[in-house]
């Protein structure tokens, strides 16, 4: 099992040199909020044997009355089982993960994987621009699957409701992977109501990204996530507008070596919001970037 949550473009192309059976199983989850789905793009060029994953489609369920869940819920056991299967995971194969956005699709589909049971799945470290960068092959069209044998297995990774968000907020670690502006309730574009979970703490996600599209260095990951108290021992938990950028939080965790197990308030913000009953916080509470 590859025990490291990010593999670089040279390591993944070395494996697949390797021949079958070493070859991992490489799912392309391109996505942005507001462009589209990404097949077009993906038509377009991806990794040789890349498998198309839909986000909205096949690591989402459906938003209950009135946005109950939030933009992008969590998908159902029996839906996501057989979505992954039909994308080709096996439970005994190693999977990477992928996109052509800073990671932050690719780590929602690493962190879904995981909290089913799936720990054998990794992200390439930037992306689609990295594995370019190193001039290494594309190709283009549609790649037709064989239909893998992935089972949900027992997970110690939690998916939080609304209320044991706020239990973390107010005696653990709850950070906000929003951009500062959507934290702070100053810009928000994307959700009917601005503000945050009182108590978080904001660390927004792309802060954690360098200019080239990877990972920080682990060391540089520790002294961020450190100064607002990520330090391997206090509960910590993860939320942002949808689910998404949370769990590219929970993966920069991973990689500084400060713990792999941690929980994601999926339905996040757009669902906290849903219950007007629900606090707002909009104080400038952030992290260090």
């Amino acid at each position: 099992m590859h025990r490291h949550p990010l593999i670089s473009a040279a390591e993944l192309a070395a494996r697949l040199r390797g021949g079958p059976s070493q070859a991992p199983l490489l799912l392309d989850v391109r996505w942005q909020l507001g462009s589209g789905d990404g097949y077009d793009a993906y038509l377009q060029g991806h990794l040789p044997g890349a498998v198309f994953v839909d986000l909205e489609r096949d690591l989402s369920g459906e938003p209950g009355e009135d946005g109950e869940g939030g933009r992008h819920p969590m998908p159902s056991v029996d839906d996501f089982e057989l979505d992954m299967a039909e994308c080709g995971v096996d439970n005994e194969r190693l999977v990477v993960v992928y996109d052509d956005y800073d990671s932050i699709a690719a780590a929602r589909c690493w962190w879904l994987l995981r909290h089913f049971g799936k720990y054998d799945v990794v992200v390439l470290d930037g992306g689609l621009r990295a594995w370019k960068a190193e001039r290494l092959p594309v190709e283009s069209g549609v790649r037709l699957v064989e239909e893998g044998d992935f089972s949900i297995r027992r997970s110690r990774i939690s998916a939080l409701d609304a209320d044991q968000a706020l239990l973390y907020a107010r005696e653990g670690l709850l950070l906000d992977a929003r951009p500062s502006d959507r934290f702070e309730g100053r810009n928000e574009t994307v959700d009917r109501v601005a503000g945050h979970i009182p108590g978080a703490v904001n660390v927004p996600a792309r802060s954690l990204v360098a200019g080239d599209g990877t990972m920080l260095e682990p060391a540089h990951l520790r002294r961020v996530l450190g100064e607002v108290g990520v330090d391997g021992e206090r509960p910590v938990a993860a939320y942002c507008g949808s689910g998404v950028q949370a769990s590219f939080l929970a993966l920069a965790i991973c990689a500084a070596g400060l713990g792999c197990e941690i929980p994601v308030y999926v339905g996040s913000w757009s669902d906290w919001i849903t219950d007007a009953s629900r606090p707002t916080g909009s104080d400038h509470t952030s992290g260090v970037r």
